[in-house]
């Protein structure tokens, strides 16, 4: 916002009491009422307002309080802003950030608590940002804002607390770049957002038992590093998908078919996906904790596929 005065930000509550998570607290002292700007719970309103500014050639980020809620905006998303540019022939871009929060919590209810990314990495023309820490999340945010096209940004509801390094000099992380956050031989471990940590954690726990892993973070779902992913099976021959969203229809699912049209005679085992239950997420800490992988889940998993990587 201090590098382009065309960036604003709307959302409810984020200017008065600086957000429900506190992400936006003291810029609307900065920057001011008109830049900073609090709106009413109209989610659709919100989001029709932020595509038209953005046609004006201005640079809305827009808070959306939990992803849930952007089933309220859609046609503005999916109808309107994904497909500004194709429309155009390709000649007008539209610069316009939804930042929203994803994933399960208990607790919070079955309409606060949704994993709904997939719905849509199917729509072409969204680009897609989901990191996994302070690092990634403001390198990734500020990648977002200067990209000319839309950017769904979700952040996990869990990952608010995490700790990390984050330089206070200005740095952007490129979309399509993943991470590779360990290095092993013996299995390919995917993730993304708040499952990129348990697959870490998952994997220092194999180290300790002799298996080694590669752990890739995603970063952004779209673009994809389809390379990294690649090259990594090509190497391990085994490949364990993690997501936190429901299995059916779900972006593991998506990369589990990719591998296999495009890796089939690396592999020495079939792809494995980990993933949510099929399920609306239940407001008990104990059921929910059922519905969602955790790193048991994922350390099994991996286990199961390298049992015979001596024979």
């Amino acid at each position: 916002m201090s590098r382009d005065d065309t960036v604003f930000i709307m959302g409810q509550g984020i200017a008065e009491r600086g957000g429900s998570y506190k992400v936006t607290k003291g810029l609307k002292k900065k920057f001011g009422a008109g830049r900073v700007i609090d709106t009413p719970i109209a989610e659709a309103s919100t989001t029709g307002m932020a595509v038209g500014a953005a046609m004006q050639g201005k640079r809305p980020i827009i808070e959306l309080t939990y992803i849930d809620f952007t089933m309220l905006g859609m046609d503005m998303i999916v109808n309107q802003a994904a497909k500004y540019n194709f429309v155009t022939g390709g000649t007008q871009g539209l610069p316009m950030v939804i930042r929203t929060q994803g994933g399960a919590a208990s607790g919070y209810g079955i309409h606060h608590t949704q994993s709904l990314e997939a719905l849509f990495y199917h729509i072409p023309g969204l680009k897609i940002a989901m990191p996994a820490t302070p690092y990634d999340a403001k390198g990734l945010l500020a990648t977002a804002v200067r990209d000319d096209h839309p950017v769904l940004f979700i952040e996990h509801k869990l990952l608010y607390n995490t700790r990390g390094d984050v330089p206070n000099k200005e740095y952007a992380i490129p979309f399509g770049e993943a991470a590779l956050r360990r290095a092993g031989s013996d299995c390919t471990v995917v993730g993304y957002s708040l499952m990129a940590n348990k697959c870490a954690e998952a994997a220092d726990i194999l180290a300790d038992k002799g298996i080694e892993c590669d752990v890739i973070d995603l970063r952004t779902l779209v673009p994809m590093d389809r390379g990294m992913i690649l090259e990594s099976v090509k190497k391990t021959g085994r490949l364990v998908i993690v997501n936190e969203a429901v299995k059916r229809g779900s972006v593991a699912s998506d990369i589990s078919a990719w591998v296999s049209e495009n890796a089939f005679e690396y592999l020495k085992a079939p792809v494995m996906r980990i993933s949510g239950a099929v399920t609306p997420v239940p407001y008990s800490k104990n059921l929910a904790k059922e519905v969602v992988p955790d790193v048991q889940n994922i350390i099994s998993g991996v286990k199961s596929l390298v049992r015979h990587k001596n024979t």
